[in-house]
């Protein structure tokens, strides 16, 4: 059972007592280092954990006077720590901190939405079995084009968020790096093997080659995928307020009892959940812009990408977190009707079947462009004569019968044909 969203889970991650928190422990794993590598006796990194805390209420007190986020916290658990502050920050610069918990962040919000994404998969994988031989049309350019199922439809979007945990796996990946080299990032005043010490016990990789800050077009590469996510949860959304119009109706949002579609208008059924994602859509893309402008900066570091990150990292996790399990309820509570799909399917009379009797006269042994013509002749007319149906008209038609026999034509009409393909391309997709 995969669970259901909490918000609460992904905000916590971006806390300021959440992020005080790892400062904390990297201060304190890097004392550790220093006991392990033998440069100060083991009981002082165990005295150095025992008495070393904060209070956020502290920390903002004396950046009141510092000015200095990393500063004032450096200062106030100095003070808890008291003569073994003299190992505190040893060597460090404030981006060792800062991107190594940023790092961090961005590697437990990933986790978050990859079981987002896997409700999701679940979701979409369910409802594609369930409708998998429920006959629609296809549309191109928005016009009726040739029969497909719902249930290809949704593998569709399955195999295209499959792509996106693979993508957030790699972005994951990406960041779970972090830096305790200093400065500059050469180390100058630090073991390298500190470094190491302390991000194998977070759980990351030294981010070797770094300057004062980790490279940015990590970070980029995170908010570019997270931005692709955005965007095909926004692909989703809008085929379902297509699906929803009025004169399509074929798929609709759940309504649920004493729900209200309009403050005006009592009858109103509105894809609001699906406008409201591709709405917040927009906005996840603009901030992997953001974070692409971070990534040229000045030399070994300047400040410009800070004040970005403090506001693009918890919110396009939390967004993304929240569009994810939208989306994943909105599937599977979506109202779907057969029976309006096939009403559809027939709207044009046939008509969508007109590349397959074309075929079948190129079988008979006619020039494409001859057989083209002579389908399309018949199409044609079948748009301006409301009162037959393409296959009538083909039946009418002594050009296509020189060439076809009723039989031949019925044959092109079939769409119990298609069920073989779509077996074809649910093995690919789900049994791969």
């Amino acid at each position: 059972m995969i669970p259901r969203y909490s918000r609460a889970e992904m905000s916590e991650i971006w806390t300021e007592e959440q992020k005080l928190k790892v400062w904390l422990e990297i201060e304190l794993l890097a004392i550790d280092a220093l006991a392990e590598l033998g440069k100060i006796p083991e009981a002082d990194a165990r005295e150095a954990r025992r008495l070393a805390g904060f209070s956020l209420e502290e920390v903002k007190a004396q950046e009141e006077i510092t000015k200095h986020d990393v500063a004032a916290f450096v200062d106030v658990v100095g003070s808890r720590i008291g003569t073994l502050a003299r190992y505190l920050h040893l060597g460090m610069t404030s981006s060792d901190l800062l991107d190594t918990t940023f790092s961090l962040q961005l590697v437990r919000a990933a986790a978050l939405i990859l079981k987002d994404l896997d409700r999701l998969l679940a979701g979409l994988k369910t409802r594609a079995l369930e409708h998998k031989y429920t006959p629609m049309i296809g549309r191109t350019h928005g016009i009726h084009a040739e029969p497909i199922t719902f249930g290809l439809m949704l593998a569709r979007f399955y195999e295209e968020f499959r792509r996106n945990r693979l993508r957030m796996e790699s972005a994951r990946e990406e960041v779970r790096v972090g830096k305790l080299s200093g400065a500059v990032g050469d180390y100058f005043h630090l073991d390298p093997r500190i470094e190491e010490y302390a991000m194998k016990k977070l759980g990351l990789k030294p981010a070797y080659g770094a300057s004062q800050i980790i490279s940015r077009d990590r970070y980029a590469y995170y908010f570019q995928t997270l931005a692709l996510i955005a965007s095909s949860i926004d692909h989703l959304t809008l085929q379902v307020r297509h699906l929803q119009r009025t004169e399509v109706l074929e798929a609709e949002e759940y309504f649920s009892p004493g729900q209200k579609g309009s403050s005006a208008m009592p009858h109103k059924r509105n894809p609001v959940l699906s406008e409201n994602l591709s709405g917040l859509a927009r906005l996840v893309r603009s901030y992997s812009q953001s974070a692409l402008e971070d990534v040229p900066l000045w030399h070994e570091r300047d400040i410009s990408h800070s004040s970005v990150e403090r506001i693009i990292g918890p919110d396009a996790t939390i967004l993304v977190d929240f569009m994810l399990n939208r989306l994943a309820g909105l599937i599977e509570r979506l109202m779907v009707y057969p029976e309006k799909m096939e009403e559809n399917l027939w709207l044009t009379r046939g008509l969508v079947f007109s590349e397959g009797v074309m075929l079948k006269l190129m079988e008979k042994g006619l020039a494409r462009a001859d057989a083209y013509a002579l389908v399309q002749k018949s199409a044609m007319q079948t748009w301006s004569e409301k009162d037959l149906s393409f296959r009538q008209m083909l039946n009418e038609d002594g050009g296509i019968r020189k060439y076809l026999s009723e039989d031949e034509i019925k044959e092109c009409f079939d769409l119990d044909r298609l069920q073989v393909k779509i077996d074809f391309i649910f093995s690919k997709i789900f049994e791969a």
